[in-house]
C-alpha cells in the first residue's frame, strides 16, 4: 500500500462537470469524510481523451499539456472516471515521447493520478467508509472497460459496495462485457452499440438488482438512456454518489 496523502486535487472530468455534478460533490463528500483536504483547480479542462480516441493527436496533446500544467504541483489527483485516469496514466506518455521534459512530468503525474475507488482502497486502505442504506437494497456493479482492462480495477468497487450496511451485493451475468458506449463508437457504430447495450440491460434485469453502480459516468449515461426508454425499475448511479448518499 502506498503512503496516503493528506491533500488531494479533484479532476472532475468533462461529463461530471457538464452533466453529473452530484458525482463530483460525492467524491468531495467521501474524501472529506475520511479526513482529507480536497482542492479543485479551477483552470482544469478536458484530459484530451475524446480527441485522442478520434485520431486528433495534436488537439489531444494541447489538452494534455494543460492538464500537466494545472496539476503539476498536486500531491495526488483523484478522478471519478477510470476512462480519464487511463488517459493520463496509460496514454500521456505516448503523446510526449518526443518531448523528454514533458514526458518526465507526464510520468510523474501519472504515478499520482488515481481513479476514485482505486484511491480509496489501494492508497487509503479503506473499504468501509461508514455508508448505510435500508436493509435489503440489492445492488450490482458494471465493470467499465478502461477501469477493468487498462487500470486493473475490479475488486476495489466491489469491496466498497459489500461494506455498505444494508446492501445486498449481487453480480449480473457478463458484468465485465462492454456496455456499447465507447465514446464516439456509439455514434459511429450505433446499431452495434445498441445490440451490445440490449444484452447488458437484459442481464441487469435478470439479476434482480434495484441499483446499478459503475465508476464511469459515460457508461452510466449510455445505460441510463436505454433504461428510461424501457422503463426499467433500476437506478443507475456512480459509486461516488452512491457512497456519499449513504453517509450520515
Amino acid at each position: 500500500m502506498q503512503r496516503a496523502p493528506k491533500r488531494v486535487a479533484l479532476f472532475v472530468t468533462c461529463l461530471v462537470d457538464q452533466f453529473f455534478p452530484l458525482v463530483g460533490e460525492g467524491v468531495v463528500k467521501v474524501l472529506r469524510h475520511l479526513g482529507l483536504e480536497v482542492d479543485f483547480p479551477p483552470a482544469q479542462t478536458c484530459c484530451g481523451q475524446p480527441a485522442f480516441n478520434s485520431g486528433y493527436r495534436w488537439e489531444a496533446t494541447v489538452a494534455a499539456r494543460r492538464f500537466l500544467e494545472v496539476f503539476k504541483d498536486a500531491p495526488a489527483i483523484v478522478a471519478p472516471s477510470g476512462s480519464c485516469v487511463s488517459m493520463v496514466r496509460v496514454f500521456y506518455p505516448t503523446l510526449f515521447h518526443n518531448d523528454p521534459q514533458r514526458l518526465a512530468l507526464a510520468r510523474q503525474i501519472a504515478s499520482r493520478t488515481y481513479e476514485f475507488t482505486q484511491f480509496l482502497v489501494r492508497v487509503l486502505g479503506v473499504s468501509d467508509i461508514g455508508a448505510r442504506y435500508a436493509d435489503g437494497l440489492v445492488v450490482t456493479y458494471h465493470d467499465s472497460c478502461h477501469s477493468l482492462r487498462e487500470l486493473g480495477i475490479q475488486e476495489e468497487p466491489r469491496a466498497l459496495l459489500r461494506a455498505v450496511q444494508g446492501v445486498r451485493f449481487v453480480e449480473f451475468a457478463h458484468h465485465e462485457v462492454c456496455c456499447g458506449f465507447g465514446g464516439t463508437f456509439s455514434v459511429k457504430y450505433a446499431p452495434i452499440s445498441t445490440a451490445i447495450l440490449q444484452d447488458k440491460l437484459e442481464n441487469i434485469a435478470d439479476s434482480g438488482a434495484q441499483v446499478l453502480v459503475a465508476t464511469d459516468s459515460s457508461c452510466l449515461m449510455h445505460i441510463e438512456g436505454a433504461m428510461r426508454r424501457r422503463r426499467m425499475a433500476v437506478r443507475p448511479v456512480h459509486i461516488a454518489q452512491f457512497l456519499a448518499e449513504g453517509l450520515p
